[in-house]
Parts: structure tokens; sequence; C-alpha cells
């Protein structure tokens, strides 16, 4: 099948009163003292402007995640992060299965693919926040052509988390981040990045993995030095996607096919709806086979 998802998923909200992250280098977190400099960061951090509900309910079935500590803070809350702070995970995870407590047969993918100020009491805090909001809506790992929506419903799953870190070797339901890889382009040209879409949709693992073709545009240190103000959306994202959704259409579903798309500002285009409609071509190949 193929999923819609999106980039940064939780970056809808960062707070610009909070210090910058810890995936920011040191002269970035000088500059930030400037209060100017975080609405800048801002305007470049946020990629989604839908909550998490609202992805939900716009289609979104793949959550790309970042996380991080707060270095200084007592405890071990675990945030959201892209630049800047996001919203507690634990606030994310709630949201989301509020969602999947109404729609017993949705499915989600959520990929805890960063982690920053980490150290092994964090991941087992997190864990155990990621077990506290499913339950036995989390999904075991298996042999990834086993898992089918029949499958979900019949044991009633509802959530695939993919963890990028060993801890994941400990439970039986995080799957390891190698069985869903997410290619990236690194570039702000959209031919390069189609281009990047089609040698990698090639490459793809016949067998034995999920696959994300991640369909966004990054910024380079010039591209913001250029655009300060008008941030990511007005300078990369509005002018190119529609050509990234005409490449969408031209795509199929299956084996050697699109599995997972992910884009930024989902709801600007019709992204959601785009992606699910091509599974439409799996049933015409039932149909044409019987």
């Amino acid at each position: 099948l193929l999923f819609p998802g999106s980039h940064d998923s939780f970056s809808y909200w960062v707070d610009e009163k909070s210090p910058v992250g810890p995936d920011q280098g040191t002269a970035i977190k000088r500059l930030a003292r400037i209060s100017l400099v975080k609405k800048i960061m801002k305007k470049w951090s946020v990629t989604q402007n839908l909550t998490f509900k609202e992805q939900l309910e716009g289609g979104i079935r793949y959550f790309d995640l970042r996380v991080s500590s707060k270095p200084g803070e007592i405890g071990q809350e675990i945030y959201f992060i892209h630049g800047l702070f996001g919203i507690k995970v634990w606030d994310g995870l709630k949201e989301i299965n509020t969602f999947l407590e109404q729609h017993p047969k949705e499915v989600v993918f959520l990929d805890f693919n960063h982690f920053y100020a980490m150290d092994d009491s964090h991941h087992f805090f997190l864990i155990n926040r990621i077990r506290s909001a499913f339950g036995s809506k989390l999904c075991s790992v298996e042999c990834v052509e086993y898992v089918t929506l029949q499958y979900m419903w019949e044991k009633k799953h509802q959530v695939l988390i993919f963890y990028h870190y060993p801890l994941y070797e400990e439970y039986s339901f995080l799957w390891p981040g190698n069985k869903m890889p997410a290619p990236w382009a690194n570039t702000t040209n959209v031919h390069k990045l189609l281009q990047f879409l089609e040698t990698t949709l090639e490459e793809r693992s016949r067998y034995g993995t999920f696959h994300v073709s991640q369909a966004i545009l990054t910024p380079r240190v010039k591209t913001i030095a250029r655009h300060l103000i008008r941030g990511l959306k007005n300078t990369l994202v509005h002018r190119n996607l529609p050509m990234i959704l005409n490449w969408v259409q031209a795509q199929k579903p299956g084996v050697m096919g699109v599995n997972i798309i992910t884009s930024d500002f989902v709801e600007l285009v019709d992204f959601a709806a785009t992606v699910i409609a091509l599974n439409d071509l799996l049933l015409e190949e039932d149909e044409s086979a019987t």
C-alpha cells in the first residue's frame, strides 16, 4: 500500500521563548540571543501548519519525529524538536491515540529517527511513554510482508513504531530504523529532487523493509540568508509543490513502487488525497489478474 506522510510532522508549533535546541550548532545558539533571530528561525523550522489531529483527519498516516531532552531541565521530559523546541512528545502521542480510539481500523507509522541530548535513561523514559500511550495497539516486529491491513485488524494493532537507536533490541514493539529507510535528497532544486526520488526508488529493497520517498526541498544556509523573512513555505514550498505533486500522480504502489511519500505543508495541495487514490491502481491490478 501507499501511505501519505508529513516531514517534521510535529513542527506546526515551536517555542520562540525556549532556548535553541541541541540540534543546532554553537554559532546559531549565539546568534539566537537576539530575539529577532528566533523569529526568523521559526519561519524556517516550521514545515507543517496542521496539528497531529488535523493531519490524521486529512489522511496523513506516517509521522517523521525528531525528539530531544531540554538540557538543564530537571526530570526526563522529552520534546519534539526542529531548531526550536516543540510540544511535549507525551502530548503528541495522546493526541494520536485519541484519534486511533475513535477510528479502530486506522493504522499509523511513527518514525523516531533523530534523538538529541538523550542518554539511555531518557530513552527508557520515552519508550515507557510510548507503551503507556498505545498499549496493545502497538504492533510487534514481524516480517514486513506479513503486515497487511487484515493482519493489523485481526490483532487489533494500529501503531508501528520505528526507533533509530540500539535500545530497540530490548522491546518487541520497537521496529529497527533500518526497516524504514528514508533517503534524503538534501537539495533546493526540484529537478534534482525528482531525479533523486526516481533513483532511490530503483534502489529500493525488494523485500523486508518499508520505504520513504521524501518529496521535500531543503534550504541551504545561503537560501536562508537570501530569503530571511520569507521563510521556507514562501521560498521553496509554494513554488515547487505543483511539480512535486505531478511526480506523485505518476507513481504506482506495489513491490517496486512507492510506499510512503512525505511532504512539507501537506494541506497546501491535495497531497494526501492524491497519494491515497493511487492505491486504486492495486485494485485494478487485482481485477485484471482475476
